[in-house]
């Protein structure tokens, strides 16, 4: 069963792993729970096998992938508001940067779906990897970073869950049925089936029927952070980078280029929590491009919004019933300070498979996702205040 459909269970079909090892809620996202047994089926779909066996924390190359490889210099949130503020001969110009997208088709052979979700919301997947991260191996896409963005009813919010690359949970057999049907690291999905076996994942466990999805390259967003003139991060703490040329980031709000963002949200090591830290930078550099990509400076400037615009589009991959001018047209009225930033709760780390996993907590999980399909997230927001990342 999925996350959104357990209740207390006993454990079942895992290793016996240490208890979390991130205590505060604020940074991990996490309920105040004691662990608690990862999913064991998706939506629709019966127990776990067990655990795989034969991959390691990077699971092996995508094999079904998009059928054409350009890096996607986009951030997703930032291209939908702009677009949206055009006036004057815009829906042309929308209809011709609408055309400039590569599309795919990512539901294909995806059955058994969630409900429909509530009139007049939205739910995207997005997913991100970092194709010329030094520390990754060279290939085809990989989902290093899983988000599903809520839209409301009210079109006036967007939540952005962020689900952790390490969450062990229910895999679905894949479309030849030799990898998965058991728990596995959930961006496994892209590596055994595709994009479309990883919609399924993510159905599956939060029981979300998700509308559209879009790819996104953080290794390929360097223009378009330039096209800006770059953007403002609040640096957490003082960290020199593993990269090359070791670059050093001091504590504080620093102006960065589209090479030195890259480079800082690239890192990992540096940091107690690891890629809960790289999520949160993430997320932080996602609401910088969109406030810069909307403040004055660049709306009034149309050279650079332009560059800006067809930089994006020509490099994003979208479902094949994406369409720009609508969806745009939701999203009109967000700015940076309409985003509201979470991640899926989890019971903190330990050891699955012979791997280093993040633990789902299920049933904290499984209230946060019910307040998605029922489109009430605002109140599950305050109400649970302790974990919602304020950017």
């Amino acid at each position: 069963m999925s996350a959104h459909e357990m209740g207390a269970r006993p454990a079942s079909g895992r290793a016996a792993v240490p208890g979390p090892s991130h205590s505060d809620a604020h940074i991990s996202g996490r309920a105040s729970v004691p662990v608690s047994p990862p999913n064991a089926g998706g939506y629709g779909y019966g127990g776990s096998d067990g655990p795989p066996g034969g991959y390691d924390d990077h699971p092996p190359a995508l094999t079904a992938a998009p059928r054409r490889r350009r890096r996607a210099k986009v951030i997703v949130l930032s291209v939908l508001l702009v677009v949206a503020l055009l006036v004057g001969g815009g829906l042309l110009y929308l209809r011709g940067l609408d055309n400039n997208m590569e599309r795919d088709d990512f539901f294909a052979g995806v059955g058994d779906r969630p409900p429909a979700a509530a009139a007049g919301s939205l739910n995207i997947l997005l997913l991100g990897s970092d194709s010329r991260d030094p520390d990754g191996s060279d290939g085809p896409y990989r989902a290093d970073t899983i988000m599903v963005m809520h839209i409301p009813s009210s079109h006036d919010q967007a939540y952005l869950i962020s689900i952790p690359r390490d969450l062990w949970i229910y895999v679905p057999p894949n479309a030849d049925g030799t990898r998965g049907g058991h728990e596995a690291k959930v961006n496994a999905s892209t590596a055994w089936g595709g994009v479309p076996l990883m919609v399924q994942t993510i159905e599956g466990y939060t029981g979300v029927r998700l509308d559209h999805v879009m790819m996104i390259d953080f290794g390929g967003f360097v223009e378009v952070t330039d096209a800006l003139g770059g953007v403002e991060m609040d640096i957490e703490q003082t960290i020199t980078s593993i990269h090359h040329p070791n670059r050093t980031f001091e504590q504080g709000r620093q102006h960065l280029d589209g090479e030195e963002a890259l480079d800082y949200i690239r890192q990992r090591y540096q940091f107690a929590d690891g890629d809960f830290t790289r999520m949160r930078n993430q997320q932080q550099f996602l609401r910088a491009l969109m406030d810069k990509a909307t403040d004055t400076g660049t709306l009034a400037n149309p050279a650079k919004l332009n560059a800006f615009l067809q930089t994006a589009t020509s490099t994003l991959t979208v479902d094949e019933d994406f369409a720009l001018v609508g969806t745009a047209h939701k999203f009109r009225h967000l700015r940076g300070h309409n985003l509201t930033f979470l991640t899926s709760p989890h019971a903190g780390t330990g050891w699955a498979g012979g791997q280093s996993v993040v633990f789902s907590d299920d049933e904290g999980a499984a209230r946060l996702y019910q307040a998605v399909r029922e489109d009430r997230i605002a109140q599950w927001v305050v109400d649970n205040p302790d974990l919602v990342r304020d950017g």
